[in-house]
């Protein structure tokens, strides 16, 4: 991780205008800097590899490769990579997914400006970030058991 004081956000969404949004947000905040964008899963772990951000803000539906199949292949060769869902899913199945893949939080792209920030700084420090409607549907999905191989 960066032992600067400023938080370098990589960006990984499939829609142009919502990267540019969270860029210019995020660039209006001192402590942070975005250092890369990408479009889909597949670029995001180029970046990563290449950039080796602080924090990335990873969209869950995406062409070549879902924001979960991009964390869960970021995570395996980077294990302190600290990923945030950021996304309109907030199925359980889709949370749940998420979290096993390696993402360290899970926010709603309807989230308020400040939740987002928030989250980028507590993630940054180590912690998770999950709001309580989606730890609320987290644990829903978690009384629910796993199937084995052959039940599936």
């Amino acid at each position: 991780m960066s032992q600067s004081t400023t938080i370098r956000v990589l960006i990984v969404d499939d829609h142009s205008i919502v990267r540019q949004g969270l860029a210019a947000m995020i660039e209006n905040e001192p402590d942070m800097t975005v250092v890369g964008q990408a479009g889909d899963g597949l670029e995001a772990i180029a970046l990563y590899q290449r950039l080796n951000p602080d924090v990335t803000l990873m969209d869950l539906q995406m062409p070549q490769m879902s924001g979960a199949d991009a964390t869960l292949a970021i995570c395996a060769e980077f294990a302190h990579a600290r990923i945030i869902i950021l996304t309109t899913y907030d199925g359980d199945e889709d949370i749940y997914r998420a979290l096993r893949a390696g993402s360290k939080g899970y926010l709603l792209k309807d989230a308020e400006p400040d939740a987002l920030l928030s989250a980028i700084q507590l993630v940054h420090s180590g912690q998770q970030y999950i709001p309580s409607e989606v730890a609320a549907k987290l644990v829903q999905r978690m009384t629910i058991p796993e199937l084995s191989d052959r039940e599936q």
